[in-house]
This record gives structure tokens, C-alpha cells and sequence, in this order.
């Protein structure tokens, strides 16, 4: 399932969730898509941070420290 599937499908259990109660099947479904989402979105901004550079007064650059 890729990223915008993923957030359609948790999109749509929140829709359910706001007009009816959803089974112990569909809560662990929900459970699982948002953790898979914020871990891809972490992954993704860690990936952007390591391949981020300062630049100083001197246009010498060096890589951000964690």
C-alpha cells in the first residue's frame, strides 16, 4: 500500500469512527496505518536532515548536527 493509500484508508476510518463505532478489527487497522504513516513521515524528515548542509560566512559548508 503506498503513502496515499495509506492516508485515504485512515481518512476513511476516521469518517467511520465520527458516525458509528468501528469493530476491534478496523481500531487495530487505524492503530497500525497511523503508526506505518508517522514512521514513514520521521524516516523521511530524518533523510532530509541528513542531507542538509550550513552555510557560513565564508560559503563553507558543514553537515547539521543531530
Amino acid at each position: 500500500m503506498d503513502m496515499q493509500q495509506t492516508i485515504e484508508r485512515i481518512n476513511a476510518l476516521a469518517h467511520k469512527a465520527k458516525s458509528q463505532q468501528l469493530t476491534p478489527e478496523e481500531v487495530e487497522e487505524r492503530d497500525r496505518l497511523r503508526k506505518a504513516y508517522i514512521a514513514a513521515v520521521r524516516r523521511s524528515l530524518t533523510e532530509q536532515l541528513d542531507n542538509t548542509y550550513i552555510v557560513d560566512e565564508q560559503g563553507n559548508k558543514r553537515k547539521l548536527k543531530p
